[in-house]
């Protein structure tokens, strides 16, 4: 694939990147991690028809103050922080409004860790197999800090698996991780709704429910693959 809109929507998109992991199929080793919120639809359906449990890995972009869309980093759960220092020299952007916005990342990871989770079990991934998986890769920034976080909790092997992502971002994270499975890597990258012709806001309800079924649903045999 390399042409605009390449995927309908991330359901799509992820029953697609199914189809390219099929050696990880009803492994009772593996774990798909879905990072919210763009995440979770396409990580639910790789687990949906790999028959894997699914979970999530809460990770946050740390915008550039004044352009909050502008990544200058990503946090996770723990404090584990990547920064994008070349960017930060850059634009001089002061130590103390950093850790201000790490500062109120890492309460909205709290609060959404609180309200996607509720009672479910704390995540664990001592000797597992972590397939993290997002709608998309721009930068890598949250990707980076979603890895550390998966080998900092004990995963035996971490996957990278995306339906797009920048060339260079790809090739990049490939030394980071045991496997980097992405669908496409277009040559001129601009954002990641580009390769969606529909692309809106993934929502806290939305996430919450297609976690309530995926935790309600023990994994079993995969789901058939012939109707992408």
């Amino acid at each position: 694939m390399s042409s605009t809109s390449d995927f309908k929507d991330r359901a799509h998109a992820g029953k697609l990147l199914a189809k390219e992991l099929p050696a990880y199929a009803h492994d009772p080793r593996a774990i798909v991690l879905a990072l919210p919120r763009g995440g979770v639809p396409v990580g639910y359906q790789v687990a949906r028809h790999l028959g894997l449990e699914l979970d999530i890995l809460i990770v946050r972009k740390l915008g550039m103050p004044g352009h909050e869309e502008f990544a200058i980093g990503a946090i996770g759960a723990g404090g584990v922080r990547v920064l994008q220092q070349d960017v930060i020299d850059e634009y001089g952007v002061a130590p103390l409004a950093i850790e201000a916005i790490s500062s109120r990342e890492l309460k909205e990871i709290d609060r959404r860790e609180r309200q996607y989770r509720g009672a479910h079990a704390p995540l664990q991934l001592s000797g597992r197999i972590a397939l993290l998986v997002d709608d998309g890769l721009a930068t890598g920034s949250t990707m980076r800090a979603a890895i550390r976080i998966a080998h900092k909790l004990g995963a035996a092997r971490v996957v990278v698996a995306v339906p797009v992502g920048a060339r260079d971002t790809c090739n990049a994270l490939e030394r980071a991780v045991d496997e980097l499975v992405c669908l496409s890597r277009p040559p001129f990258f601009s954002a990641v709704s580009q390769w969606y012709r529909e692309f809106g806001q993934t929502s806290d309800a939305e996430v919450q429910d297609l976690l309530a079924l995926a935790w309600r649903e023990r994994p079993g045999t995969p789901a058939p693959m012939n109707n992408p």
